[in-house]
């Protein structure tokens, strides 16, 4: 008896552990995963395809970046509010009109770079194209919240759309590439359009998995902003840290290689950066953890800032490389653990908020680190725009530590319910 307890116990424990296999088994996944990887690949291929048309019809690397910057920063700022609309009103109902918007928007610029359009119409199609970008990857995350439901495999998830993150921006640019550089200059940002347009409207199309939206009686109930919760806008500054590093690698690593007589470099570095971050990201997802995620952030940041800090002290192509692999190494632990506290803190009804704050916040810290980083390299020494990741990283340590409080979820049955009126308040697990 004492056996087949033991057993049982044991054959339990190896079912509940979590694993990718057991989470691409997961009835209904593929549905939107599938469609989910097509749609969010024209994302890393929007940035770089404007800059190769740009430049190609303009001649200036200076008017492609600001095009470019202008479309960054508009998808950080409306992509919140298109999560939250999302969240209020179904990811179906906000994604079909948005895809349709985003290829017309995307179009239009194709269109009046190879008319020679001035500068400013540029930026005027610019802005909606950005605007409007579809939040594909926070939409998955959300379905996997619905469909996994609070399982353990919750940060197996996490993991594995952060590798399909780093897979894709892996392969959107060499798509864009190649593309504009082969076929036509217009070709990267005509296909992103187009796939933008299929993928898009064929995860629109799998209902059954999308979050459901909360009807209270007839009427809808009143929906919380996740920017509300108070651990939500501290993990915004901890992306936002992230963000910095990303943007900071890149301007650095590219200043880097140029002053070594060694341009070619430059993709090999920025591989090595992002291995270590896929590896990372696969290693964090097949380990049960045992530590909880809010101490999980706070040892996985300060490793973060610490390797980031190291990085402008490299002197040689392979010592840099292997910082970039720590520092890679770093950061998909700190991404994934920061989604994964999302399904803590932030009501089913607001997640897809939620997340399209995170990545924005990620793409904002890019691009401010984008812009800082090429100032420092200009105007100080090389190797001077690596001190934008470690500042970035250091600020958000410092505020992580102070305010690690807002991460620890409120006790089950405590409800975040504000305001006056007869809403029905929402329990946070």
């Amino acid at each position: 008896m004492a056996s087949t307890v033991t057993t049982s116990k044991n054959s339990a424990a190896a079912t509940s552990r979590p694993g990718y296999g057991r989470l691409l088994r997961t009835r209904g996944a593929w549905t939107f995963l599938i469609p989910g990887f097509a749609a969010r690949q024209p994302f890393a291929m929007l940035t770089l395809s404007i800059v190769l048309l740009v430049q190609h019809t303009t001649g200036s690397y200076g008017a492609a970046g600001a095009v470019a910057a202008a479309t960054g920063v508009s998808m950080a700022l409306f992509a919140p509010y298109g999560g939250r609309l999302a969240d209020r009103y179904g990811q179906r109902a906000v994604l079909i009109p948005g895809v349709l918007v985003h290829t017309a928007a995307g179009l239009t610029l194709t269109a009046l770079a190879l008319a020679d359009a001035p500068l400013w119409a540029l930026f005027a199609a610019a802005v909606p194209t950005g605007a409007s970008v579809p939040q594909i990857g926070p939409m998955v995350r959300a379905r996997w919240g619905v469909t996994l439901k609070g399982s353990r495999l919750m940060t197996t998830a996490a993991a594995f759309e952060s590798v399909t993150d780093e897979l894709t921006f892996v392969v959107g640019p060499l798509l864009a590439t190649a593309l504009c550089t082969a076929v036509d200059p217009a070709a990267g940002l005509v296909t992103e359009a187009a796939l933008t347009l299929v993928g898009g409207l064929l995860f629109a199309a799998q209902k059954g998995t999308q979050p459901p939206v909360r009807l209270d009686g007839h009427a809808r109930v009143e929906h919380v902003s996740a920017l509300r919760v108070p651990g939500v806008r501290v993990l915004i500054v901890t992306f936002l840290g992230i963000g910095s590093v990303f943007g900071g690698m890149q301007v650095s690593l590219a200043a880097f290689t140029e002053s070594i007589g060694e341009p070619g470099l430059n993709g090999v570095l920025y591989g090595v950066f992002a291995a270590g971050n896929m590896l990372s990201g696969i290693a964090c997802g097949a380990i049960a953890w045992k530590v909880a995620p809010q101490r999980r952030l706070i040892l996985g940041y300060a490793a973060l800032a610490l390797t980031a800090s190291a990085l402008w002290t490299a002197h040689s192509a392979l010592l840099l490389a292997g910082l970039g692999l720590l520092v890679g190494m770093c950061i998909a632990p700190a991404l994934i653990t920061g989604y994964t506290i999302v399904e803590d803190l932030v009501p089913a009804g607001a997640r897809t908020e939620a997340f399209t704050w995170l990545t924005g916040a990620v793409a904002l810290g890019q691009a401010a680190a984008v812009t800082l980083a090429g100032q420092l390299e200009d105007r100080l020494w090389g190797g001077a725009g690596f001190l934008v990741p470690m500042g970035g990283t250091l600020l958000a340590l410092v505020t992580l530590l102070a305010l690690r409080s807002r991460l620890t979820p409120a006790p089950r049955g405590r409800t975040v319910a504000r305001g006056v009126g007869h809403r029905s308040p929402v329990a946070v697990d």
